[in-house]
């Protein structure tokens, strides 16, 4: 038995201990056999349980999916009313070690717009799951559950396994291509999103929904040689596997039999359009939309494209109407909290109607194709004729002819977290009635503690990780988070002692996504988004223009060139092996087109370069010069960490991802430090920097010191504030807010309690900085945002914090190139990681169209939500906002832009807060405005002008709640996008998660980062060189102000007459070649070799002689640039090494060596070189490499040994 099943075992029995008190009950055995009594009979009646409090639900459903796992090798379907309710039973069967899964709703698309699948996924997942018995529960809310969806045949039909030696599902690369293809996989050049697959030769490359991690399957001719998972950010091998399960990545999936038959019904429709009149209720206008809308779906599907309105035709497409229900015909379905269920469901099947007759009304679909989803009796049919059971709080009337009612009795127990008096009055109770207690820790350090706690007072307990009771004595187990509850009959009590039991935000860790791995090799800049007419920069010639990649073959040697043009009509033709000399421009402002192009051979490049390592040398300066100061200051060293401080932490809602809790430990490790901190907080939109700040002011309040924490906005301090008091509920700590949300008077008496120490936590703008403002015993400062407060209150700020510990939040990514240089200066902790309970945005890409827009506007505002509308033209604004008000009457519409002043734009966002606006038009200031969990719908016109990193940070603002969001990414009618909008909105579209695909997306707002922490002075600079130059400039800059010595890397060039190039057929995409040159060209040492060849061996196969040559030049041009040559070339059967100084004794030292006898000959004249005399047969790459590394074998033990060298 592995450790995966071990754990999965021990996990399992822990959550039998509180299952089993359920299965003891005289009710739950009634219950059980009159169950079974029913899936016996050929006309079943339902059953109904009441009486059940959360936790003890939780613990009964626990109990009978074990007991019918056991039985019959699989569990049950529950119908829950919420999401919220599958979520919250997920996390418990998921914290016992069981298989829960939830099955969504997914929102048909009836129009032309594409949309992200990321809940087809889950719904094709959960159904494959059901087919293969392979579940424990079930779980899904009454719409998801009768909406229709792929037949069991058809999803037989598209799933494959393919194994190493095992029998295979397809039998050659082609055939798997064509299962591919055919399950809705996309194929592209390189897999870096989920339902993605590429083919290189011989390697199929394949994303499959639902697989953490892409998975490569190496063919050689048609048999499998290889399998393995891999990274998506590096694309290399992290593990061999033998099997994978490949399940179809379409919910709706259409043969060519099923194309044929869409099209002659499009064009029965087209024909059905055209012969009905003109009247009051179908205008000329409409008639010519119909028969447009028609006429594209019908050329789309003739075309052979990608149907996007495949949901409109589903039961054309499958011939079966089939939904979630019919997968589990005769297996066993539970109904929880029958009223709300039925609630729901009449409300989706209204929405639905209605959705019809607007199809039907713009004759969009015949009637005959019309029906999604079962209606609610049909549903009531279903579930009475199924052995089915319902679970209600109450004995409700139901009217419903029943097998049988089980009424139990339980209670729910409160949360003890925090709370320690009332835990051993409890227990003392319970003893007396001799109760058998479980206490659930959320982790062994607090099972450990309250065990502590318990024999402390007298009370034995036992930590118990076995699978029984341990009579006499409370038992504590830890990692299960459930609601506490006592069943009566069985005298038994659970209690939690989770500060937040089975809260629906703390998604258990066995279901949270693995963080993308970090990698050092992680490409820091893509070169893969390198595209023709891009701007480059040489470190010698300067910055010319990218124009593509030239093949050339000159005295029989071929080779590829990157070709560059200059100002002028100076061409620069650069070998491939050379392109760590050149890097991608990026300047500061994001458009490239104003950079001037470089003269080759003229002046500017060299002065704009000595410009740039005088203002880098100028800033490394002052930076240290700033550093040491502070480290010499006297600063307070805050104490460790107390029980007080670990139950703050504990307190926490959300489970914290691997980034917050390093972060939180770096800051609290400088505030025990006896000087200042300074340290820079770095994170995307909603990563979960004010939780850390928080537990920093804490620990700031715990050791006696007062806290401020600085906002930029008025409406942002209000947030802050308001956060601030819910987290800091039930704790001593009393905190204030300064703004011009307070009058006059309520300021003087902030400032008087802030004065006397009364206040620990002044939350505030600018106003914190006035001269009235004066804490008793300040000791923290958090600024948030720092980048947007002016020059005088940065000064003021300075002063503020001259002897305090100060924490600066930032939104804006800070790039890991400026994380490293810094190191030693600024002290920085950066959150890369998303937090896990985050639902996937459902995105949709689309043509602007009023009418699509109209019912996601109406639709978000019926579920009570809020949109952000978002049109980047002030002149246009307010014209928008009428357009907007006219598509949905009944909203109040607000538009907001950057040139208001500062104080209306904040009673907007105040409003927009407190829900008194439904939609709020704006530019894009919503960027970086406040958070708004109860806007969930989102708008882009024109988003086909915006950046990746810029639309992704934008999309941000929704999905911040347990509520599904919406993005619509629309650019205007009838435009033709270029290939790189395209591309851009396919990306965003598809990058549905935080995080992992955006970190190459995220460069230019991490440019911009790099110029908010450097200053305003240095962007010219960074302008005039180019991002890349700028920074290795200011690496070198710091290092050598620290005193370590950089030497001046002075190059090789090998001449070596070989053919050393890779083949387009063997990497076909152009973007990929140059990526893997640019790899291939920053080989330094033979370790840097091994690891290229192992990715190009395990990305794209077998080596062609031809980059086998390029990676052996490659090396020794590395080598020969290390040993101070500076040119190698190959002439004859003579090696030729020119040195940049000729150190005699080395190469004295090798021609003596009898091995290298009459071969080695030195010319020690004006411009001094060595000859090495090849013999016949031997080849001329083996003997340059092998006389390398002799020399710098050589040199270096010269070196040790004190004897002078010239090369080291």
């Amino acid at each position: 038995m592995n450790n995966e099943s071990i754990s999965k075992t021990a996990e399992l029995q822990r959550g039998g201990l509180f299952s089993s008190p359920v299965e003891a009950s005289r009710e739950y055995k009634g219950f059980l056999a009159n169950l079974y009594t029913q899936a016996r009979s050929g006309k079943p009646l339902p059953i109904l349980v009441t009486g059940l409090c959360e936790g003890a639900r939780a613990a009964f459903y626990l109990a009978l999916a074990s007991e019918l796992r056991e039985k019959f090798g699989r569990g049950f379907l529950a119908v829950v009313p919420e999401e919220k309710d599958a979520l919250r039973i997920s996390n418990v069967f998921a914290d016992c070690g069981m298989r829960a899964l939830i099955y969504p709703m997914r929102d048909f698309v009836y129009r032309s717009m594409v949309s992200s699948h990321e809940y087809e996924h889950d719904r094709i997942a959960v159904l494959d799951a059901v087919v293969r018995d392979d579940y424990d529960i079930i779980l899904a809310t009454p719409d998801a559950a009768v909406q229709y969806t792929m037949p069991r045949s058809a999803l037989a039909a598209s799933t494959a396994v393919v194994s190493v030696g095992g029998d295979n599902s397809v039998r050659s690369i082609e055939e798997l291509t064509d299962y591919l293809v055919g399950a809705g996989y996309v194929r592209t050049d390189m897999v870096d999103g989920v339902g993605g697959f590429s083919v290189r030769g011989g390697i199929v490359d394949i994303w499959p929904p639902h697989a953490p991690d892409p998975v490569r399957i190496d063919f050689f001719g048609d048999e499998i040689e290889q399998m393995s998972v891999f990274d998506m950010m590096t694309q290399r091998t992290i593990e061999k596997i033998d099997r994978v399960y490949l399940t179809p990545a379409r919910e709706i999936m259409i043969t060519k039999e099923k194309r044929s038959e869409l099209a002659k019904a499009l064009s029965a429709q087209l024909a059905y359009i055209d012969k009905t009149p003109v009247s009051s209720e179908f205008s000329a206008e409409a008639k010519i939309a119909a028969r447009k809308s028609a006429q594209n779906e019908l050329d789309a599907v003739n075309s052979g494209l990608d149907i996007s309105f495949g949901d409109k035709y589903i039961n054309l497409i499958y011939d079966e109407r089939v939904c979630l229900l019919d997968y589990f015909n005769g297996n066993i379905i539970a109904i929880q909290e029958r009223n709300a269920v039925i609630e729901r469901l009449k409300g989706f099947g209204w929405h639905q109607e209605q959705q019809i007759k607007e199809l039907l009304a713009e004759y969009s679909v015949d009637s005959k194709y019309a029906g999604y989803s079962l209606s609610f009796d049909d549903f009531s049919y279903r579930i009475l004729n199924s052995p089915s059971f319902f679970v209600d709080n109450f004995t409700s009337g139901s009217g419903l002819k029943l097998s049988g009612m089980y009424s139990f009795t339980t209670r729910q127990t409160p949360s003890y977290s925090g709370k320690p008096d009332l835990l051993l009055e409890d227990l003392a109770g319970f003893s007396k009635s001799r109760r058998e207690v479980l206490l659930a820790a959320e982790s062994e350090a607090a099972a450990q503690a309250t065990k502590n706690l318990l024999n402390e007072n007298g009370i034995p307990a036992v930590i118990n990780t076995g699978d029984e009771f341990i009579g006499g004595i409370p038992n504590i187990i830890y990692g299960i988070n459930i609601s506490g509850f006592e069943i009566l009959s069985s005298n038994f009590a659970l209690l939690s002692l989770y500060a937040n039991p089975n809260s629906l935000s703390r998604v258990s860790s066995a279901k949270k996504n693995r963080p993308g791995k970090k990698s050092t090799r992680e490409r820091i800049m893509s070169y893969a988004d390198l595209s023709q007419g891009d701007l480059v920069v040489h470190v010698t010639y300067g910055i010319g223009r990218y124009i593509g990649l030239d093949t050339l073959t000159m005295d029989g040697v071929t080779r590829d060139y990157m070709k560059i043009q200059y100002a002028g009509t100076d061409k620069l033709y650069l070998p491939c092996d050379q392109l760590d000399m050149v890097s991608k421009y990026i300047g500061t402002g994001g458009d490239d087109s104003l950079a001037k192009l470089s003269r080759m051979g003229g002046t500017d490049w060299a002065k704009a370069k000595t410009k740039a390592k005088g203002a880098a040398k100028e800033m490394a300066k002052q930076l240290i010069k700033l550093y040491a100061e502070r480290m010499k200051l006297p600063g307070f060293a805050f104490y460790p960490d107390d029980d007080m401080q670990l139950q703050f932490e504990s307190a926490f809602e959300y489970e914290e991802t691997e980034g917050q809790l390093e972060a939180s430990r770096e800051i609290k490790a400088d505030m025990e430090k006896g000087y200042p901190m300074d340290r820079l907080l770095c994170g995307d939109v909603g990563f979960g920097k004010t939780e850390v700040a928080l537990r920093a002011a804490f620990k700031a309040v715990s050791s006696g010191k007062q806290a401020v924490l600085l906002v930029p906005t008025t409406i942002l301090a209000m947030q802050h504030y308001q956060t601030i008091l819910s987290r800091m509920r039930g704790y001593p700590v009393k905190a204030d807010m300064l703004s011009r949300f307070r009058n006059a008077k309520q300021q003087a008496e902030i400032i008087r309690r802030v004065r006397r120490g009364e206040i620990d936590i002044l939350v505030g703008t600018h106003r914190v900085l006035s001269k009235d403002i004066e804490f008793k015993n300040l000791g923290l400062v958090i600024v948030d945002e720092e980048q947007r407060f002016g020059v005088a209150q940065k000064e003021k700020l300075k002063q503020l914090t001259r002897n305090v510990d100060v924490l600066t939040l930032t939104a804006t990514p800070i790039p890991r190139t400026l994380n490293m240089a810094m190191s030693g200066i600024r002290d920085m902790s950066i959150l890369e990681e998303a937090p896990g309970d985050r639902l996937p945005v459902q995105t949709y890409v689309l043509e602007y169209d009023d009418g699509i827009i109209a019912e996601a506007l109406k639709k978000e505002l019926r579920r009570g939500g809020q949109v952000f509308y978002l049109h980047n033209r002030v002149e246009t604004i307010y014209e928008t906002a009428a357009r907007v008000k006219a598509l949905c009457p009944e909203a109040r519409v607000v538009a907001a832009h950057g040139k208001m002043e500062k104080e209306e734009l904040s009673d907007i966002w105040q409003a927009m807060v407190e829900g008194e606006v439904d939609i709020l038009v704006s530019t894009t200031i919503i960027e970086t405005g406040v958070d708004v969990p109860n806007a969930n719908t989102l708008v882009i016109e024109h988003a086909d002008d915006m950046g990746l990193a810029q639309l992704h940070q934008i999309r941000g603002r929704v999905g911040r709640s347990s509520r599904r969001a919406y993005a619509y990414l629309t650019f205007s009618r009838g435009k033709v996008l270029s290939e790189v909008a395209t591309k851009r909105l396919s990306a965003i579209r598809d990058y549905t998660e935080f995080g992992s695909g955006f970190k190459i997306a995220m460069r230019d707002l991490e440019i911009r980062g790099a110029g908010n922490l450097l200053g305003a002075e240095q962007h010219g600079h960074i302008s005039s060189v180019g991002y890349d130059l700028y920074m290795k400039i200011l690496n070198e800059a710091i290092l050598e102000e620290k005193g370590a010595v950089v030497e001046e890397k002075k190059e090789c060039t090998v001449n070596i007459k070989v053919s050393a190039y890779i083949p387009d057929k063997y990497i076909q995409n152009s973007n990929q070649r140059i990526d893997a040159y640019k790899k291939i060209s920053g080989i330094e040492n033979e370790d840097d070799l091994l690891d290229i060849t192992d990715e190009l061996l395990d990305r794209w196969g077998d080596l062609p002689s031809e980059v086998s040559n390029l990676l052996q030049i490659s090396l020794i041009r590395g080598l020969g640039t290390k040993s101070g040559m500076e040119k190698i070339s190959w002439e004859g059967v003579n090696i030729s090494f020119v040195p940049y100084k000729m150190d005699v004794a080395v190469w004295t030292e090798l021609a003596a060596d009898p091995q290298n006898k009459g071969r080695i000959l030195m010319n020690v004249g004006a411009k001094p070189y060595v000859q090495f005399r090849m013999k016949r047969g031997e080849d001329a790459l083996e003997m340059t490499l092998l006389t390398l590394k002799k020399y710098r074998k050589t040199a270096a033990i010269r070196a040790s040994d004190g004897k002078p060298a010239a090369a080291k």
